[in-house]
């Protein structure tokens, strides 16, 4: 060990980041908790947006498909951005239009105007990542990683907590267009990143190598699915998906599942979530503490096996101390097996195309978890099934795949990520410009 990381490490860890990459990481925080308020207010808003525009339930859950679907495409645009032009710009932009999006969405006339603005918040819900988490995990010192990726990632839980505070407690006052309408609050942010933030050293000297050397990655969409980077990549998508699958199909549908099947008043929907979330956020502390000491993916695997085991303590029940018990404890596994998706993703991939390969590994993902709330309601609606039996299956057989492949690739605990040029050669190989 040098003696600079001797001098570094015998600090308390929050002392070692300078004001920059607490300032980087800050909006990195920022963007994801503000967005996952703008996307999970409307989780808790399908019923009476049915009720509102006399729709089918499936067509307000296919919204929420819809909008899931899009974050591929703001993702993959994010990415290609983050790699060619820096990690700000994307992460401006993406929070500009997921605020302005649900905003517009609150005066939506009619069912097919909702449908349409909250389709398009999904574009800029899906830039926001990739954006946000290159930046935070290239500024951020190796030595807290984990546990500053466990924060970033488990913060979508306040957003989500926000959304369950306020229909708890003002829906009844406000409505679903005044929840969509605070929607707007986030675009602030961006005059704050805008003055406050700056581009990562790694990502600035990397850049400046690429040009020197005239290897430039021009298509790194492209470069993921070659030779050298096609199994990671692969393994990455199954993570994502079956990660996405389980969310939903757990936390996703939960308010619909009450509303719906057990008639529950919006305070008695809103306190579970709100108790979940708070122990989703909380548990991020000592899952990022293990990833740092023992490895990136036992913190996720760990999680992931319990929450299988909680899944049906509250889905299987009708007793509401039951579910709200079980399903706060549940925020604390499978809520929080997502730990360590900034670090280990962007870990494993080179500089040059980390942003577009964690955008389109993360948000791909977004494809087949889209589909949950659409199916799920089918089964549950359509067939007669209700909401608890498909949520349960749904769920544990995604949780077996998310464990299967993060066992595919090897852990990442303890790498540092470096400026230098990994992908010259391929880049340069017949074919790829």
């Amino acid at each position: 060990m040098s003696d600079l990381t001797k001098t570094a490490y015998s600090q308390p860890w929050w002392k070692e980041p300078t004001k920059d990459q607490w300032y980087a990481y800050t909006a990195a925080w920022l963007g994801w908790t503000l967005d996952a308020f703008d996307f999970t207010v409307f989780l808790v808003l399908i019923v009476p947006i049915a009720k509102q525009f006399d729709a089918p339930l499936t067509w307000v859950a296919l919204v929420g498909t819809l909008t899931l679907w899009m974050r591929l495409v703001g993702a993959v645009a994010s990415g290609w951005m983050a790699d060619r032009m820096g990690r700000r710009a994307p992460l401006m932009i993406s929070i500009l239009w997921y605020s302005i999006c649900n905003f517009i969405a609150g005066f939506s006339p009619t069912f097919l105007f909702l449908l349409f603005f909250r389709t398009l918040l999904g574009i800029g819900m899906g830039a926001e990542w990739p954006a946000g988490a290159a930046l935070a995990m290239e500024t951020w010192p190796r030595r807290s990683r984990g546990l500053m990726s466990a924060v970033l990632q488990n913060s979508w839980a306040i957003g989500y907590l926000v959304s369950a505070l306020l229909y708890a407690t003002i829906f009844d006052y406000i409505g679903w267009r005044g929840m969509l309408w605070l929607g707007v609050l986030p675009a602030l942010v961006v005059v704050w990143i805008r003055f406050y933030v700056k581009e990562p050293e790694i990502w600035v000297e990397n850049q400046r190598q690429q040009k020197e050397q005239s290897a430039e990655i021009r298509a790194p969409l492209i470069a993921i699915f070659k030779r050298q980077l096609i199994w990671n990549t692969v393994t990455a998508c199954i993570w994502m998906a079956s990660g996405f699958i389980t969310y939903y199909a757990t936390f996703g549908l939960f308010a619909t599942w009450l509303t719906k099947d057990l008639k529950m008043s919006a305070a008695a929907v809103g306190w579970p979530l709100v108790f979940a979330n708070i122990a989703t956020f909380v548990s991020a502390f000592a899952w990022g503490a293990l990833a740092d000491k023992f490895g990136r993916r036992w913190a996720m695997i760990i999680p992931a096996g319990i929450g299988l085991l909680v899944t049906p303590l509250y889905l299987m029940s009708t007793d509401y101390t039951m579910i709200a018990v079980f399903f706060a404890l549940q925020g604390a596994f499978a809520g929080s097996m997502y730990t360590q998706i900034p670090a280990y993703m962007n870990e494993r991939f080179p500089t040059e195309v980390r942003a577009t390969a964690s955008a389109f590994c993360y948000h791909q993902g977004a494809i087949f978890g889209g589909l949950v709330p659409l199916v799920v309601t089918w089964f549950a609606v359509d067939w007669g099934f209700g909401f608890a039996l498909p949520m349960m299956i749904c769920s544990a057989a995604a949780i077996c795949c998310y464990i299967a492949a993060l066992l595919a690739w090897p852990d990442t605990h303890g790498q540092e990520m470096t400026a230098d040029l990994q992908l010259a050669q391929v880049a340069h190989g017949p074919g790829d410009d």
